[in-house]
This record gives structure tokens, sequence and C-alpha cells, in this order.
């Protein structure tokens, strides 16, 4: 990970943005606005949808900017 590289969580949920892989196409914004909002700080807003909304569209990442993990359920 890059000292770019961003990390957000929502229980078991971790989403990871790669800044310097994304090719700014608008993809996860048109498919969950909801969820990613280019023009707000924090961008990535996980409370905006449903876990499984969040997974498809991050799967979805055409520059694989986007990515994801589901913490174990011993890990904090």
């Amino acid at each position: 990970m890059s000292h770019l590289d961003k990390a957000y969580i929502k229980n078991k949920l971790v989403v990871f943005w790669k800044p310097d892989l994304c090719i700014h196409c608008g993809h996860c914004a048109a498919s969950l606005h909801k969820v990613f909002r280019p023009k707000e700080k924090p961008w990535i807003n996980l409370d905006g949808a449903s876990q499984e909304e969040i997974i498809k569209t991050v799967t979805a990442c055409p520059s694989g900017a986007l990515s994801f993990r589901i913490k174990e359920e011993n890990e904090k």
C-alpha cells in the first residue's frame, strides 16, 4: 500500500482505494452515487448502501483502483 492509498471500513467490510491506479472514469459514482461521491470528503461513504451493493460496484471497477476484503471473525 502506498502512502496515498486509503481504506474505508464498515463493520467487517474494508474498501481500499488506490488513487495512483484510478482512471477517474466515474463508474463507481454512476453505479452507486450514495457511496462514491467524488465531490465530497471523505468521498467514500460506506453507510450509503448495503455491503452486497458496495462489493458489486467495487468488483466492477475498470482500473482496479477499488478493492475490498472482509475481515475475519477474530479481527478488530
